[in-house]
């Protein structure tokens, strides 16, 4: 089931609204969570981003691909845009550190993003999705 619109809509502006994404990954030392200016929605089964800055969360996907991307967003349930103000997506990475699927991502990324200080050298990091809900349980896909 594709993401719908509104929530297309909701990560493309994330963190421009002030509500940006957190990527929450595993590694052999414990946990990190990581706002992700450059977080987007590639196709209907997956997100991207662009990692420039190459620390722990990159480290830990090299340990677990396995991520948790969470969308948090209060003013949304109080205007009635979602039902519940907290969205997860949870999902396996693939590292593009080169090729077509890297320079896609590229692509879409906001002109920000793509002349960001490192965003030369940064690495395409595709999400596929695997399962998608708010915070109460509910299947946002």
């Amino acid at each position: 089931m594709p993401l719908s619109q509104k929530i297309k809509d909701l990560i493309a502006n994330a963190w421009v609204d002030g509500y940006p994404c957190l990527v929450a990954t595993a590694g052999d030392d414990g946990p990190n969570i990581s706002p992700k200016g450059s977080l987007i929605v590639y196709d209907d089964q997956h997100l991207a981003y662009w990692e420039r800055s190459k620390r722990k969360a990159l480290k830990n996907v090299g340990y677990d691909r396995r991520v948790v991307v969470m969308y948090a967003n209060f003013k949304a349930q109080r205007d009635g845009i979602l039902d519940s103000g907290f969205l997860r997506f949870y999902g396996t990475v693939e590292l593009h550190e080169s090729g077509p699927i890297r320079e896609a991502i590229f692509a879409k990324l906001s002109k920000r993003e793509q002349e960001h200080d490192g965003a030369d050298t940064g690495i395409g990091v595709l999400i596929r999705i695997e399962r998608a809900q708010d915070v109460r349980g509910k299947p946002i896909m």
